[in-house]
């Protein structure tokens, strides 16, 4: 594998809460930048993110949470059925650098309801509990949330599917095996050369320790749909 291929060399966290400012400095390095905007869900009280620090290189964007709000974060209780309209409201450009999704649960489907706007490049959440070879949900609900079990979001194997269908490519995960970055296909296909999602695929390395092993989070007997 080249060097500069493997994201994951290149993690740093300035204010980020995996590695993700690294990574995400190092993409755009390859890829360019188009209008320096962002949006980010799912951003907590915006301490630790993924577009803190691309805010403080002079971006502008558009940060939401559902529990908190302040100056430069609009509280909104994000939905599939609501997405697009939030976009229009807060007047996010149609093409835009960077989308990251982290929500806990329903990030999957959010994803799939973005059909008007076109980011650069996609952050968002994977579950590392199923491996590569499984397509697994949860069904929708809009009223969702994470129990602190692994019933939340979408297996990565999902998730590429989708950003097949969509127009991106999976280029990496970061090494705590949390989120997934993906590039539109036609940026990344001279720079990130296609891999096997088992080579991409990184398992959990948080929650539970068994026998010297992360299993992630505590198993839950609630079911995923397969898709």
């Amino acid at each position: 594998m080249r060097f500069e291929f493997n994201i994951n060399f290149f993690e740093k966290k300035i204010y980020s809460q995996n590695g993700e400012d690294g990574i995400i400095q190092f993409i755009f390095g390859k890829i360019g930048i188009t209008n320096k905007f962002f949006v980010e869900f799912g951003v907590g009280h915006g301490i630790q993110c993924n577009t803190r620090y691309l805010r403080e290189l002079g971006w502008d964007g558009l940060s939401m949470d559902s529990a908190f709000q302040s100056k430069l974060i609009k509280k909104e209780i994000i939905t599939a059925e609501n997405i697009e309209k939030l976009f229009k409201k807060y007047e996010v450009p149609k093409k835009f650098d960077l989308l990251s999704i982290d929500i806990d649960y329903n990030d999957y489907w959010v994803w799939k309801s973005i059909v008007n706007y076109s980011p650069n490049i996609v952050i968002i959440e994977y579950n590392s509990s199923h491996p590569p070879n499984q397509s697994k949900v949860v069904p929708y609900n809009p009223n969702g949330f994470w129990d602190r079990t692994n019933f939340f979001g979408a297996s990565l194997r999902a998730l590429k599917n989708l950003g097949d269908s969509k127009g991106y490519q999976l280029i990496g995960c970061d090494s705590m095996g949390i989120n997934a970055f993906f590039c539109k296909k036609e940026l990344a296909e001279k720079i990130f050369p296609e891999k096997n999602i088992e080579e991409i695929f990184m398992p959990p390395k948080y929650g539970r320790i068994v026998n010297g092993k992360y299993q992630g989070h505590p198993p839950s007997d609630k079911n995923f749909v397969e898709i």
